[in-house]
């Protein structure tokens, strides 16, 4: 059967007919499979998957759980969505799956999940990624910060709350800790959308630090001024942990920015200065850090205060002995945090998976920062010279038109030159197999670069 079709430019003659073959649009996710091959992804999810099920027809729930995250990497924004590689035969080839789920198992596996079991699980991978990132002498810097994920429905802890956008709209209101320099989500929690910005953030900072335990220096802790907060920094002081928080401008804080009258001149805009306070119901004084802008045409990100007209200003607390401006173009390179939760909504649909159930929608939530997490480690693996967002690796990487076949006993995907086939990816596979991923200090000599 065929059907004749007429091109729009140069009235071209195109005959279509159908085959028989498998055909998959993603046969460039051959080298991130490779990649998770290489870190014994399979072993790991298979051995600390806390669902299991009994019956002789069921998927083995570490396969429907990869097939989530495929499903998430080749485009899905909805569970009806990542049903649609249920035809992709070439892809199942890949990744060996005999049957793959229906997006109505994907869903009953997260269901599966309860409180215990999200914070089990996903420990567990984080505390897995955690001792492959690279070392770095002088420490990573972490970042705090919320963001809003609307909800239409009657979903568990969808609740009104700060929401810039739509305002009155239920949602909820997700806490991430993510490691700046190796774009990698430490931690993160799905909170109900009635909590303000720091809403437990010192419980979910010890959880973080237990993650890490040890493994990495933290250079600095950042956060916007919803985290400014002095059960906060003084617990970042205990912890004897430098950070910079924006200051809230409440009345004394005002007061004391209005009554500065020495100033370091940076250039013809920008000046710095700095004071010592204690607000009320703090334990201390802290070093506040002030950038006075001259107000410009262009939009400013400081405030007006009403006292000081034709400036704007901007104000950090700190524990960092560093000069103000160092204080002010630190805290600046936070905006990437930022960009990750914009990658995360708009390339990895992380806010779009919701399910009726509060700990079913975390676990997929959690699922999708961890392929976030994977999908930085495998840039880094695969030897790409600087970072690209999910979305780039999937067109520039990812997306490769394949067709399965055979020869003898072997099954073969031939990929197509015309998306760059073959060719162009054989050196990240090159990359990716003579790897070493950084050694512990703890493990003197011994490589971590095959399977346990």
């Amino acid at each position: 059967m065929h059907r004749e079709i007429t091109s729009i430019f140069g009235q071209n003659k195109v005959i279509l007919r159908e085959s028989k073959r498998a055909v998959t649009p993603y046969g460039g996710l051959a080298v991130f499979i490779e990649y998770l091959q290489k870190i014994c992804y399979a072993e790991t999810i298979q051995a600390n998957m806390p669902v299991t099920l009994t019956s002789r027809n069921a998927i083995n729930p570490a396969e429907t759980f990869t097939a989530f995250l495929i499903s998430v990497l080749s485009g899905a924004r909805r569970f009806a969505h990542a049903g649609l590689l249920r035809l992709d035969k070439a892809m199942h080839c890949l990744l060996g799956i005999a049957r793959f789920p229906t997006d109505d198992t994907m869903r009953n596996l997260f269901k599966r999940f309860n409180q215990a079991k999200v914070t089990e699980f996903y420990s567990a991978l984080t505390q897995w990624q955690i001792p492959r990132l690279p070392e770095r002498i002088e420490g990573y810097s972490v970042d705090l910060d919320s963001t809003v994920f609307e909800r239409y429905g009657q979903q568990q802890g969808a609740l009104k709350g700060y929401n810039p956008k739509k305002h009155g709209r239920p949602s909820h209101h997700p806490l991430l800790a993510i490691i700046a320099e190796a774009h990698f989500v430490l931690h993160a929690w799905l909170r109900s959308g009635n909590c303000s910005s720091s809403r437990g953030v010192v419980e979910f900072l010890k959880e973080a630090l237990a993650l890490l335990a040890g493994k990495h220096r933290i250079r600095v802790v950042r956060a916007d001024s919803g985290f400014f907060d002095d059960k906060l920094l003084s617990f970042l002081e205990e912890q004897k942990l430098p950070y910079i928080v924006v200051a809230r401008l409440t009345r004394w804080i005002k007061i004391e920015a209005i009554n500065i009258r020495q100033w370091k001149d940076l250039d013809s805009t920008y000046s710095v200065a700095e004071f010592r306070k204690q607000l009320h119901g703090w334990t201390q004084e802290r070093r506040i850090v002030v950038v006075r802008e001259l107000l410009r045409e262009k939009l400013s990100l400081g405030r007006r205060l009403l006292d000081v007209p034709g400036y704007t200003f901007r104000l950090f607390a700190t524990s960092l002995p560093m000069a103000p401006e160092e204080i002010w173009r630190d805290y600046n390179q936070r905006s990437d945090m930022e960009k990750r939760i914009a990658e995360l909504k708009y390339d990895l649909a992380a806010d779009d998976f919701c399910l009726k159930e509060f700990f079913a929608t975390e676990a997929a939530f959690r699922g999708i920062l961890l392929l976030f997490n994977l999908l930085s480690e495998f840039q880094r693996v695969s030897g790409m010279q600087g970072y690209r967002q999910p979305a780039t690796l999937r067109t520039q990487v990812f997306l490769c038109g394949a067709i399965l076949g055979r020869a003898g006993r072997k099954q073969v995907l031939h990929m197509s030159s015309s998306w760059g086939g073959l060719q162009t990816r054989n050196p990240l596979f090159e990359k990716i197999l003579s790897y070493v991923f950084p050694t512990s200090a703890k493990l003197g000599l011994v490589l971590q670069n095959s399977c346990p």
